[in-house]
């Protein structure tokens, strides 16, 4: 039967319930326990022949002359359900197969058994309607071939796939996890703006919009950075961020035009600190999801117990590509990137030349958890300069599989040295770099009134999800990724 039959039809039962004075979307409805409840109690209540009560989906409808088998699905699992014509006599018997079918939402009460084959069961005393479905649910979801209709009917995903579901029960647990370890570590969450009169606290291309109350124009985050930093100035010790931001630039299996990050920002330490902090907040997470202490992705298996190796970032120029970052300038570093196939542009300094290389021929290398530290300064104009060798940066990156986990560093808190550094960005943004960040009073102003020593951390919660779940992609961990309009 053709989709626009089905549905006709199917409107036709909802109809036909609604003249017959049977709601088939009630307020009320009664639920005595869950599918998984009743599974953990099954011997205790079948022995004492307690009345159940249970409500989900139905997933399945097999008949069988005078009987019916479906399965009922509800947020802890699926029970299957026993309709026999003698128990429930001829009229309703008949009509729940009239007016119920696949991806309806019911009621179900009666009394548990076992069938011939052991199948945990309930075998139905009396029905309602709960939800009538108007579409049917799609029957070849496991083969199809077009991923995208995938992400754009993302609770047919859900519903239909079994691995998808455990994904983002498992992201769920990381956030879960991520805060439990924080608010134990004595750090307090906090809110932020997403909206800001002027984007910072990364280097990334902002998407804008207008308060029309205000006339003014308006930028969705980029980072929650600067904000949570002004927190450090008034007071607040630890504070962390889990929050999306959003940055209009290109899209592939490792970026989406909005993420999740969790960003903490701690006074009184520094990057050397914040490594080993590192160490024991992901080891937490990964207990909590199961894969400690080795993580099976893409058929390697990766070893995850601390402590990972430290490795300084120009010497892994020197060792997976042999090239002396020190002894070679800009230029020079160009044309080394066009032998490997890497595009520069006109704009990008030497620091972000070798950044690309980084990213393209090196970091993809990287296996098991490693943190590459003391990046080239013009990287990141937010961070502290090493006090021996200002050229480089009190930085770390955490990369597992290729893939950059986390972005740390000791926070600058000059604001002379501060407005320095946003004035080369700004110069930097003039010859073309759109990603370049902006030179911001505010926080400027805020420095000045004192910063302590601090450090700040910053993981993608999607990122971790993909690689801790083995998804390709980050839309494979977003509920709804962005996509292209049909």
């Amino acid at each position: 039967m053709a989709l626009i039959d089905i549905r006709k039809n199917r409107i036709k039962k909802r109809s036909n319930l609604k003249t017959q004075k049977k709601d088939p979307y009630p307020i009320y409805l009664k639920r005595t326990c869950s599918a998984a409840d009743t599974h953990k109690n099954f011997e205790k209540f079948a022995s004492a022949e307690k009345t159940i009560v249970l409500v989900g989906r139905m997933m399945t409808l097999r008949e069988h002359g005078g009987s019916a088998f479906f399965d009922l699905r509800d947020g802890g699992g699926d029970f299957q359900i026993y309709a026999k014509k003698d128990t429930l006599g001829d009229k309703a018997y008949n009509e729940f197969l009239e007016y119920f079918d696949i991806g309806d939402f019911v009621e179900a009460t009666g009394v548990l058994f076992k069938t011939k084959k052991g199948e945990e069961t309930l075998e139905l005393q009396s029905f309602k309607m709960l939800t009538k479905s108007l579409l049917p649910l799609p029957e070849k979801w496991h083969g199809l071939t077009d991923v995208e209709e995938r992400y754009r009917k993302r609770y047919l995903d859900l519903l239909m796939n079994d691995e998808v579901s455990k994904i983002f029960r498992t992201r769920s647990r990381i956030i879960a996890s991520t805060r439990e370890f924080l608010h134990k570590e004595g750090f307090m969450e906090v809110e932020t703006s997403m909206l800001q009169p002027i984007p910072g606290g990364a280097s990334a291309r902002p998407f804008k919009t207008h308060l029309k109350a205000l006339d003014m124009d308006l930028y969705l985050r980029v980072a929650p950075e600067l904000d949570l930093k002004k927190l450090l100035v008034g007071g607040f010790e630890k504070v962390f961020e889990i929050g999306r931001s959003f940055r209009n630039e290109g899209m592939d299996h490792m970026h989406n035009p909005e993420f999740t990050s969790l960003e903490f920002y701690w006074a009184y330490s520094d990057y050397k600190e914040v490594m080993k902090f590192s160490e024991k907040l992901f080891v937490h997470i990964f207990k909590a999801i199961g894969v400690y202490p080795k993580l099976e992705n893409e058929g390697k298996s990766i070893n995850l117990k601390p402590p990972w190796p430290r490795v300084e970032f120009t010497v892994l120029f020197q060792k997976y590509l042999d090239i002396d970052y020190e002894s070679l300038d800009r230029d020079a570093l160009v044309d080394r990137a066009m032998k490997l196939g890497i595009n520069i542009e006109k704009h990008l300094n030497k620091g972000q030349v070798a950044d690309l290389i980084y990213k393209k021929a090196i970091r993809p290398k990287i296996l098991e958890p490693t943190f590459v530290i003391h990046h080239p300064t013009e990287l990141a104009p937010l961070a502290k300069p090493l006090p021996d060798n200002p050229k480089y940066d009190a930085r770390f990156q955490l990369i597992i599989n290729g893939w950059e986990v986390v972005n740390a560093f000791s926070e600058l808190n000059d604001p002379v040295l501060q407005r320095e550094f946003f004035e080369e960005q700004e110069k930097q943004r003039v010859d073309g770099d759109e990603e370049a960040q902006r030179l911001d009073e505010t926080f400027l102003e805020a420095l000045e009134y004192g910063m302590p020593p601090a450090a700040g951390f910053a993981f993608g919660v999607d990122r971790l999800t993909a690689l801790l779940t083995n998804s390709h992609s980050l839309r494979e961990v977003i509920l709804f990724p962005t996509m292209r309009q049909k």
